[in-house]
């Protein structure tokens, strides 16, 4: 298996991320669009790939909140860190909104990620991108990130051969990779973290008080 994302610079292979550090992109500032700027509605379940969403919250819940994401972006880190846990308490665990992370990777230590957090059917999917937002200063920004989020997800239950093994599979690699492409191609996401709250998009890590703003201003 090669690991590719295509850069400016050119290729990214998996040799790459042996040999040194990943190089992220800046930050970004919010913006907001009209969801009748999107061409396909974010809720569509293809948007999600044949993997499908793994939500959390109410199945009849009257907001949606989907989120794309990069495991090695700090800005994504610092959301799941900061604001996640009080948008769950608030507003996922109460019945009113339910919640999806889309992987949406900026390089193939991204992807190789997402891989793993959908193993066995996505069974522990929110538990290995968590661990991986909680402790990304550990291994994202090392000079060999791959060989320490092998040792950090060995907690998880990952041996070495079942590690390689996943991260193998080209199946996976192509699902993971697809929901990227169709969320640039057909939703215009450039950036992580971008959110979409029912079909609106913002674009950047929203407060918690940002974000109970924008619930107070839809439909109860």
């Amino acid at each position: 298996m090669i690991f590719t994302q295509g850069t400016a610079a050119g290729r990214i292979t998996r040799r790459h991320l042996l040999a040194g550090p990943i190089l992220l992109g800046p930050a970004w500032a919010m913006a907001t669009w009209p969801s009748d700027a999107l061409a396909t509605a974010v809720g569509d379940p293809s948007m999600a790939g044949p993997l499908g969403d793994i939500w959390v919250g109410a199945p009849d819940a009257k907001v949606t909140l989907i989120e794309y994401a990069a495991v090695t972006c700090s800005h994504c880190a610092a959301f799941h860190d900061r604001t996640l846990p009080a948008i769950r308490t608030r507003w996922i665990d109460t019945g009113r909104v339910r919640f999806a992370l889309r992987g949406f990777p900026l390089n193939p230590l991204d992807t190789a990620a997402f891989m793993l957090a959908r193993a066995d059917g996505g069974r522990h999917y929110y538990a290995i991108t968590d661990l991986l937002f909680e402790r990304q200063a550990m291994w994202a920004f090392v000079p060999k990130p791959l060989d320490a989020m092998r040792d950090l997800l060995r907690q998880a239950g990952f041996d070495r051969a079942r590690f390689d093994a996943i991260l193998a599979d080209q199946a996976l690699y192509d699902h993971v990779n697809r929901v990227q492409s169709r969320a640039t191609e057909e939703l215009g996401v450039h950036a992580t973290p971008t959110l979409f709250v029912n079909d609106t998009r913002y674009e950047g890590a929203l407060t918690t008080e940002g974000f109970d703003e924008v619930i107070a201003k839809l439909p109860a």
